[in-house]
């Protein structure tokens, strides 16, 4: 006997091929899926990574930041510490100075003729005093031009004192500070 199959083998199998396909294709979309999201997971940690390597380098740069204003504060307490120490140095160098220039000061300084005010600017003496005669005044010019520490005299005012000083001349005198070689002033000592 003759077999016939009467069944729509043809879509039967149409039907079959068509389900292998969609079945085909939603495991390529999902394996496709899975690897895009294995992808995106990858790309994202990697830009997470990056951005924790940028997060530590800007703390760092700030740590760094801190740490060079500190030093450029350090810096400058140090050099207003040096500064300080230096006038406190020249101040102790000057010390001398300042006393050997008064005795001067006391030994140039004639009979008949006393000081009312003294004035230090830099190196200039600004003087006013008194005295007997202009004569005077002339000897304490001399005198000044002959000592080791002083230089320069130069007078800018005599005048007649006031009524309870009868008989003596004010005069403002300015001269020169000058501070002699250390060999000198030794030389000057001994004698």
């Amino acid at each position: 006997m003759a077999r016939i199959n009467l069944r729509p083998w043809r879509e039967e199998l149409r039907a079959e091929k068509q389900r292998q396909f969609l079945v085909m294709l939603a495991g390529a979309l999902i394996v496709g899926a899975g690897l895009v999201f294995l992808w995106q997971s990858h790309v994202q940690g990697l830009i997470d990574h990056q951005e924790s390597r940028n997060s530590y380098i800007e703390n760092a740069m700030k740590d760094l930041e801190e740490q060079i204003a500190e030093i450029e504060d350090l810096k400058e307490r140090r050099e207003e510490l040096l500064s300080r120490m230096q006038v406190i140095q020249d101040l102790q160098g000057q010390r001398p100075v300042i006393v050997r220039a008064f005795d001067e000061m006391v030994q140039t300084l004639p009979d008949g003729l006393f000081y009312t005010q003294l004035e230090k600017s830099g190196d200039q003496v600004s003087i006013v005093g008194m005295a007997e005669s202009n004569s005077r005044i002339s000897s304490l010019m001399r005198n000044f031009e002959r000592s080791d520490w002083f230089a320069e005299p130069n007078l800018t005012n005599v005048s007649a004192a006031d009524e309870q000083r009868s008989g003596y001349s004010r005069f403002n005198l300015s001269v020169q500070q000058v501070v002699p070689d250390e060999d000198e002033a030794e030389s000057e000592q001994e004698q």
